[in-house]
């Protein structure tokens, strides 16, 4: 079982050790399964892991998510043994389950200790799927299958970038296990396609919904009673600013939430790969606040859908009590909700 993001990395290391498991294990009658660890409804917000298990021939219906298993009544029954992937501690929720678990493989610093007969493989690499690659090579010879190998490959490259020493991620050993997935298997696409190909898979939104483009990336801040979104959002501003329905949208996922407001960092890339990002900011409390214009904002070149948004073409240092535009001067004074700092809550004013 892989850990709770779920990423590219942490899916394939689970399908590939489970597969290994399962080829050389001598024990008779074990069910070797490999587990993704979120709701099957958020798979699809993986969409580099999407894409790759679908160009390698791997049906979403044959995968089993964390929410169509039932870990804790297979551990209370004695029948369940836990190979985690891609981390080493389970979450609070989970604390259950730690005596069930019999190996780790993982590439993070150590947090705890874990004593015999837990198997423990602990390494700095730049990927996890490293380490399943090594240690599927020290098994018996002929278990390497081609769509294992063009998981491992793929999976290593788009966490390593590409093996770029400039990236700071890649480690002799991972550059040692994609050119020995090479050999075994030449017919493997070369790797600037396969890393270019999974690179533009991994910020492609356009089949996802609005909730689902801000599930994808979202972190949550909270103080004061106030809770705040913070989503990573894969598309320029103005291509997100301009889509059908997107205030009642984003009404609807901060009030389902109980989010005071939302920021999206928009994240776009030029023809030379390089990002352009920009912040926008929703507030479900924009009624509470009031205007101090000393010259009309030119900052952003397109227009806000509503009054609940302010587009900003970086972050703004923060002022006690307003907000000031880097760019044309223009501040903000505000009266934020009861008993909520003003230092810690901007969203923008009615007109």
């Amino acid at each position: 079982m892989g850990n709770e993001a779920c990423d590219l990395d942490s899916t394939v290391s689970a399908l590939a050790m489970a597969y290994f498991l399962a080829q050389s294990s001598p024990a008779p009658g074990a069910a070797f399964v490999p587990v993704l660890n979120i709701p099957r409804a958020d798979f699809a917000l993986r969409t580099e892991t999407t894409f790759l298990l679908r160009d390698r021939g791997v049906p979403a219906a044959s995968l089993i998510f964390r929410d169509e298993i039932d870990l804790g009544g297979l551990h209370h029954a004695g029948l369940l043994s836990l190979t985690l992937v891609d981390h080493h501690v389970l979450p609070g929720a989970d604390a259950a389950l730690e005596e069930a678990v019999v190996e780790v493989l993982d590439h993070r610093p150590l947090e705890r200790e874990r004593g015999p007969p837990c198997r423990v493989t602990v390494e700095p690499v730049g990927s996890c799927a490293t380490l399943v690659t090594e240690r599927i090579a020290q098994g018996p010879p002929g278990l390497l299958d081609r769509t294992t190998a063009a998981l491992l490959h793929g999976t290593i490259l788009l966490d390593c970038i590409n093996l770029s020493p400039a990236a700071g991620k890649v480690t002799p050993r991972d550059v040692a296990c994609v050119a020995l997935l090479e050999e075994r298997f030449p017919e493997l696409p070369p790797r600037d396609s396969v890393f270019g190909a999974l690179q533009a898979a991994k910020f492609d939104v356009s089949g996802l919904t609005t909730e689902q483009m801000l599930r994808k990336d979202l972190k949550v801040i909270s103080g004061d009673e106030l809770v705040l979104a913070i989503s990573g959002v894969y598309v320029d501003l103005e291509t997100f600013l301009l889509r059908p329905g997107l205030l009642q949208d984003l009404d609807a996922f901060c009030q389902a939430r109980g989010y005071a407001g939302l920021v999206a960092m928009t994240v776009s890339f030029d023809e030379r790969h390089e990002p352009t990002r920009k912040l926008a900011v929703f507030s479900r409390c924009a009624g509470r606040w009031r205007r101090r214009r000393r010259r009309p904002c030119t900052c952003s070149p397109c227009p806000a859908p509503g009054p609940a948004w302010a587009p900003s073409p970086r972050a703004t240092p923060w002022r006690p009590g307003r907000r000031c535009c880097p760019s044309c001067g223009q501040r903000w004074a505000a009266r934020g909700p009861p008993g909520v700092p003003r230092r810690r809550w901007c969203p923008r004013p009615p007109p």
